[in-house]
């Protein structure tokens, strides 16, 4: 009873979280032109339709193209901050970290509108330039915090060692530190992608007229009622990134055990 009790707990609290995307999935079958709670039978045409829909496929494109800037801008410049604070005193890291935590726990209503009035004050017109460096800002705590327990388990000792052999600075780091922080790396360059598609307030508040993507779409859409195709595209996504997170969970497991062996032997 005990283990059915725990087992029982476990399901409602995945159920829980798994149960609004499921309604998702379910919609983007269903034969109705917007989102209803009534079910008009089985098609699949809203995943045809996807591909038709010039206004779509735009704020697809601008989603994905500025998720993949910011988050490699973000993973390059956190990658470099974390050596930077690894090096620091205790005093002044523990300061500067206080200082990554605080936009992690702001609102993003704040960060969206101290963007805008920077961009004001400086005469900066909003577009897609200004959407990227918002991201970026946004993206940056994420890499940081996800690099940097990496480097302190790696320590020092093999980044010297390939020093005292002969190394550069540059060709050590990139030979012997870059693939021991690499889950990091990797787990921090994800969140950041997935965070700057999931964005909505910070885009909302810093991009230009005319320009829109699938959250700021989707949101012009909820008073009319959200197109079925929508939810067929938010589907995919949702597939891709289940795909992508099976894929990079058993290559870093298979890196492990390799290192493991030859750790080993």
């Amino acid at each position: 009873m005990k283990k059915a009790g725990k087992i029982l707990y476990v399901g409602l609290i995945f159920l829980f979280l798994y149960l609004p995307i499921l309604t998702l999935v379910v919609l983007s079958f269903n034969d109705s032109e917007r989102t209803t709670g009534v079910w008009r039978g089985f098609t699949l045409r809203w995943f045809e339709e996807i591909f038709q829909r010039e206004d779509i496929l735009e704020a697809l494109f601008n989603t994905l193209l500025i998720a993949l800037i910011a988050s490699v801008v973000a993973t390059i410049v956190g990658v470099a901050a974390c050596v930077g604070i690894q090096a620091m005193t205790t005093r002044t890291k523990k300061v500067v970290l206080q200082l990554t935590n605080i936009p992690m726990v702001n609102a993003e209503i704040v960060t969206a509108i101290s963007l805008l009035l920077t961009f004001a004050m400086f005469g900066i017109s909003l577009g897609l330039g200004t959407i990227l460096f918002s991201h970026i800002c946004f993206c940056l705590p994420y890499v940081i915090l996800n690099v940097l327990p990496k480097l302190r388990q790696t320590g020092v000792s093999a980044y010297e060692a390939a020093r005292d052999l002969g190394a550069t600075p540059v060709k050590a780091f990139f030979s012997v530190v870059l693939p021991d922080i690499m889950p990091g790396v990797s787990t921090g360059f994800l969140m950041s992608f997935t965070m700057s598609v999931d964005d909505f307030v910070i885009t909302y508040f810093t991009r230009g007229a005319g320009i829109n993507t699938l959250s700021t779409l989707i949101y012009s859409q909820q008073k009319v009622g959200i197109r079925s195709s929508l939810c067929a595209l938010s589907t995919v996504i949702f597939l891709l990134v289940l795909l992508i997170l099976l894929v990079r969970m058993f290559v870093i497991d298979r890196i492990g055990r390799t290192q493991t062996v030859k750790g080993g032997s």
